[in-house]
């Protein structure tokens, strides 16, 4: 359609240029955003392994199982194998040699008690038994042992080792009811071993009853740490959800609103017509002007039901109904709904706020579009100039309603952001940008289009269909009954 079909009528303010697009809550496009923000959010190897340490592990799990990487998820299995490999030997060289044990002996105590640290990693607490009942016979049988005296009992430097680690696995994973328990029975065992202590030995039973002490508060603070984050990442999860779908519903109920005043508007008029009706034909036969009478009462009967339905759907401080670019109050309650025909008063206030709009408004448009079309195109307008102002001061924007024979088409499109526009610092809004905007559209079949140009603006566009039921229920993201998409116009 040529502009002079549209009966173009245009209003523009020069100023400084912002960018953030119309209906976008950031004003930055989709590809640069997320490679900015997969930039900044890439942490070091450290980080990963801090992080992986304080993630929980699953009843099934090994350690460091939601790492990012195989090798900090292979770490450690490296860790407890070296530990292995390096006591198995030092443990059987160390009974044998310092502690007179016999070879056969040493070799089997040095495998039941260094062994089965490999199942830490995944089954910490079955380590853990396995290695008390070893660790406590390795006691009982060096009693017996020919060179006991001066040295450690009842545990050995390589058992107790061997078990501060068992301890920081434990620590990692087991409930703090879990490792209280551990420290406790480890504790005990070692008082009643003492009872039994050879002569001139030194009794480490307190030294292991200590250190186990001091690793199961560390690793069991880090893993509560690690807990508490996740619960809080789990509850954000959930807030972000349910204020998600409290948006769709404030806004279908905002909808539902103004709908009511377009309907009830076309019941007062029936009313009216059916009541005037014998006065303005003359003549009218007795069961006619019956039938008359009954479409009035029936009229009067509705507008009350939907009067009562009002007083649930309005807010308590009237908000929903305002004029212009984010306004709102009693006042625009009592207003009639505004339509395509007000799209010229909309632009020039947002002309007097700073904000360069040219308008191309097609001729006729406003008579052609039903109720529901007019007001629908008049919001999406609405909340399009609302972001622009909101969060693209001064960036130029193109307003076009065109209308041809199947339906109007809204199209709202701002330009680049300028370097030195001060704009809103992002975070939550009101919520009723792109969210209303795809509702709208669902609401009259329509579609609507949304996306970044190559230029750094961005671009609204929206299919109202004429006849109700005409086009496509669907918007770009139409299905997501929460209203988010991956442009976070939750926020706009």
């Amino acid at each position: 359609m040529s502009d002079k079909a549209r009966g173009r009528t245009g209003s523009s303010l020069g100023g400084r240029l912002g960018g953030r697009p119309a209906g976008h809550p950031g004003g930055r496009t989709r590809e640069g955003t997320s490679a900015r923000a997969a930039g900044a959010r890439e942490p070091g190897a450290l980080a990963q392994l801090a992080a992986a340490l304080r993630t929980p592990a699953g009843a099934a799990q090994p350690l460091f199982a939601q790492a990012p990487k195989a090798w900090q998820r292979a770490l450690p299995y490296l860790l407890v194998g070296t530990v292995v490999v390096s006591l198995l030997p030092t443990t059987i060289a160390v009974l044998t040699n310092d502690y007179g044990m016999d070879g056969g002996w040493a070799g089997a105590l040095g495998v039941a008690q260094t062994v089965p640290l490999l199942l830490a990693v995944t089954r910490p607490l079955q380590a853990w038994l396995l290695v008390l009942v070893a660790d406590t016979f390795g006691a009982v049988l060096l009693t017996q042992a020919d060179k006991v005296a001066g040295h450690s009992w009842p545990w050995t430097p390589m058992a107790v080792v061997g078990y501060l680690v068992l301890m920081a696995c434990l620590g990692l994973r087991e409930s703090n009811r879990t490792l209280v328990g551990v420290w406790l029975v480890t504790g005990a065992l070692g008082a009643v071993l003492g009872f039994f202590q050879p002569r001139d030995t030194m009794n480490t039973a307190a030294l292991l009853f200590v250190l186990g002490g001091v690793v199961l508060a560390l690793t069991g603070a880090l893993r509560g740490l690690g807990d508490a984050r996740q619960r809080i990442a789990e509850q954000e999860s959930i807030s972000e959800a349910e204020r998600s779908r409290r948006t769709l519903l404030e806004e279908r109920a905002r909808i539902a609103r103004e709908l009511h005043d377009v309907v009830a508007h076309h019941m007062s008029v029936i009313t009216v017509q059916a009541d005037s009706a014998p006065y303005r034909l003359p003549g009218m036969p007795e069961p006619v002007q019956e039938e008359f009478a009954a479409i009035a009462a029936s009229a009067r009967e509705s507008l009350g039901e939907m009067r009562r339905l009002l007083t649930v759907l309005r807010a308590p401080d009237g908000a929903g109904g305002a004029d212009g670019p984010g306004g709102g109050g009693a006042d625009g309650e009592r207003a009639p709904q505004p339509g395509i025909g007000r799209l010229q008063q909309l632009v020039e206030a947002t002309v007097r706020a700073g904000q360069p709009v040219e308008l191309s408004l097609a001729a006729g448009a406003a008579r052609a579009a039903p109720p529901a079309v007019d007001l629908s195109a008049y919001r999406i307008v609405q909340e399009a100039l609302a972001n622009v102002v909101r969060h693209a001061p001064g960036a130029p924007t193109r307003v076009s309603v065109t209308v041809d024979d199947d339906e109007v088409l809204v199209l709202v499109v701002n330009g680049p952001a300028a370097r030195d526009a001060v704009v809103e610092p992002d975070g939550p809004g009101t919520g009723h940008g792109l969210v209303g905007m795809r509702e709208r559209v669902r609401l009259t079949g329509g579609t609507l289009d949304t996306g970044p140009l190559p230029d750094g603006g961005f671009r609204v566009a929206a299919r109202l269909p004429l006849q109700a039921g005409a086009g496509t229920a669907g918007t770009d993201g139409a299905d997501d009954t929460d209203g988010t998409d991956d442009t976070n116009e939750e926020r706009s």
